[in-house]
């Protein structure tokens, strides 16, 4: 039985690590090789990519079964290695787009996407205003104002869902439902995570894993696209793949991140009363920001005491 399991968890361990870092990373080996092959000046030239491949496969080190075995090995340790800088990239995307606004970049891209915020929330306040004047007086026009007021509101929510305060969307939206939790029940998330954690049910805690890798690996996904960004230097069709790598990975990481956020609030909304009650916090007929200011002096309290 210990060898069956053993041999599962190696296959499966293998797999990820064929899908993660070594496809990948071969993939990109190729179009390196492509890329000093052909270059700029040859860039379509797939006779002389075909002559290439011929000369290497007619030359006597091909002949030799350990000269094969050595390539293949340096072959895929190289894509081990490519992946594994495209894995540590993408962990370098992943913090950018989570960042503070320290520095003068990310605090002017921050400052900025505040000004556009502001802009497009007084935009919705105002045809909100203006659709509300016009249902009160009974206008023809009443409906066609409210859905006015309508894209207005999705205008400002593509930008944040809250008032900025980080540079990159991923970082609001993420940073979103502490806020929401404090300003409507006065809940500290971070004080009170561990405990909605360890309450949840292991449904809940794989889907939001799962978001969380799939934010993970639309980082990863970014950084490939950067790699392949890079190598257009040397071969411009590399940046075609390269446009589509990062622009796929910021909409799935946007999907990951959204999805995230949506969890984590749903799991604050439906167990803040459950951590409550596992610590011994009276909550029956308690007001939910009540009970929320108790619970945040409450873990606030464990955490200084730790």
């Amino acid at each position: 039985m210990t060898s069956g399991f053993l041999s599962a968890l190696g296959g499966r361990i293998a797999e990820r690590w064929l899908a993660a870092l070594a496809l990948p990373g071969l993939l990109f080996l190729s179009a390196v090789t492509t890329a000093v092959v052909l270059g700029q000046e040859h860039w379509s030239d797939v006779d002389r990519l075909r002559a290439w491949l011929d000369t290497l496969a007619h030359s006597p080190a091909s002949r030799s079964a350990g000269t094969v075995v050595l390539v293949a090995a340096g072959v895929l340790a190289g894509a081990a290695v490519t992946g594994a800088a495209a894995q540590s990239l993408g962990t370098g995307v992943e913090l950018l787009w989570c960042a503070q606004a320290h520095g003068p970049v990310l605090r002017y891209l921050a400052d900025r996407r505040s000004r556009r915020w502001r802009a497009a929330d007084a935009s919705f306040r105002t045809a909100l205003v203006t659709a509300g004047r016009a249902r009160i007086e009974g206008t023809d026009h009443a409906d066609r104002l409210a859905d006015i007021a309508e894209r207005r509101c999705a205008d400002r929510d593509r930008i944040a869902s809250a008032p900025p305060r980080h540079p990159f969307w991923t970082g609001d939206r993420l940073a979103a439902p502490a806020q929401r939790l404090w300003r409507a029940h006065r809940l500290d998330l971070a004080a009170a995570w561990p405990h909605l954690w360890l309450l949840a049910a292991d449904g809940t805690r794989a889907e939001l894993q799962a978001a969380r890798l799939r934010l993970t690996a639309a980082a990863r996904l970014c950084a490939w696209g950067v790699g392949y960004l890079v190598l257009a230097l040397w071969w411009w069709p590399a940046g075609l793949a390269g446009v589509v790598a990062v622009a796929s990975g910021v909409r799935r990481g946007r999907a990951a991140a959204d999805a995230f956020a949506e969890l984590t609030e749903a799991l604050a909304d439906l167990h803040v009363r459950d951590v409550a009650t596992a610590l011994g916090v009276e909550c029956a007929g308690v007001d939910d920001r009540v009970l929320g200011e108790r619970l945040t002096r409450l873990l606030r309290k464990e955490r200084r005491e730790a």
